[in-house]
């Protein structure tokens, strides 16, 4: 590990002026930032402890929406009566990632901000990186890629997000509050990862020195809902597929659908033809497998994970149908 200085911020001001400097890195719970750091993946100058900042509250919005400030945990996020109630789905998911131990330290802001779990990003004997030392090649391509994207990928970087959270707030169509040199913004959960193209160091929209401070989500509209994660063992292990899906009804059918994947992209891929396909249509198998077949159209598989191309279908239909209430 690097030399580094610490401090810590008193409040979001000062935060985000000593943010902007070059090389520094803002500390949340470090559950990934620490590891990186221990590894010689991520050489801070200086790091900026924003624990202490008042963005550890979950609030109602005026509109019914919900705010999720960037500090909260995601033990108290995914057990919060209001997330529990109104959006099973991000519950679900974040009760699904990690372990309880990392989930009584890991922070909103911190679950979608980790890095890729690719063991080549993380091994540094591996020259060939272009996510951690851009133009150096992926060795990825050629090598295991069992857990790799089989969407919007490209010849640069084959890596995929692993955050269980964020597939639900892109489903749920969040929003990320953010503060910076430059004042607030908000970018939409869909705009905020990024797709590798020649830039894969650059995971998400942030520019530099912005620190996130909330999510919001809209009033929920989905009575339905269910959040699938297919992995190698039953705990504490990324997804091979995940399928954030949510319905809301009219009668029998399906008044409006949001469906996203985790483990198959870049970032959450969220499947907009496969909501138009099921938006109307009873939830039945015809055109539940119609919708899965829409949402990896271009998908390429390499050697190890071409599977993942029917798994990923498979897993639609099964979350839908779960969702729907139908056995």
């Amino acid at each position: 590990m690097n030399s580094f200085t610490y401090e810590r911020a008193s409040n979001l001001e000062a935060a985000v002026r000593e943010g902007a400097r070059a090389g520094t890195y803002y500390l949340g719970a470090g559950t990934n930032l620490l590891d990186l750091m221990k590894g010689g993946v991520e050489r801070p100058l200086r790091l900026i402890d924003v624990t202490r900042l008042p963005l550890a509250e979950i609030e109602e919005l005026p509109d019914g929406g919900l705010r999720i400030g960037a500090m909260v945990t995601n033990a108290d996020a995914a057990s919060h009566p209001l997330v529990t109630s109104r959006y099973p789905l991000l519950s679900q998911a974040l009760l699904s990632g990690a372990s309880g131990q990392l989930r009584n330290m890991a922070t909103t802001g911190g679950n979608l901000l980790q890095r890729t779990r690719c063991s080549y990003f993380y091994d540094t004997a591996f020259s060939a990186c272009n996510k951690r030392r851009p133009g150096s090649g992926c060795a990825a391509l050629e090598g295991y890629n069992r857990m790799h994207a089989i969407l919007g990928a490209s010849d640069k970087c084959i890596a995929v997000h692993p955050s269980d959270m964020a597939v639900a707030l892109a489903a749920l169509d969040a929003t990320v509050r953010v503060s910076g040199p430059n004042g607030e913004r908000a970018i939409p959960m869909r705009d905020f990862h990024r797709l590798p193209g020649d830039t894969p160091q650059q995971d998400t929209t942030l520019e530099h020195g912005e620190l996130i401070t909330s999510v919001d989500l809209p009033p929920s509209r989905f009575s339905k809902a269910y959040y699938l994660k297919l992995r190698d063992r039953a705990s504490y292990a990324f997804a091979l597929v995940s399928v954030a899906a949510a319905l809301e009804m009219d009668g029998e059918r399906i008044k409006a659908a949001r469906v996203a994947l985790g483990g198959v992209a870049h970032k959450p891929w969220r499947a907009m033809r496969s909501e138009e396909i099921l938006a109307g249509s009873a939830i039945q198998d015809d055109s539940l497998r119609k919708a899965a077949a829409a949402a990896v159209e271009g998908a390429k598989g390499y050697r190890d994970n071409k599977f993942k191309i029917e798994l990923a279908q498979r897993a639609i239909v099964r979350a839908l149908r779960t969702a729907g209430g139908v056995a």
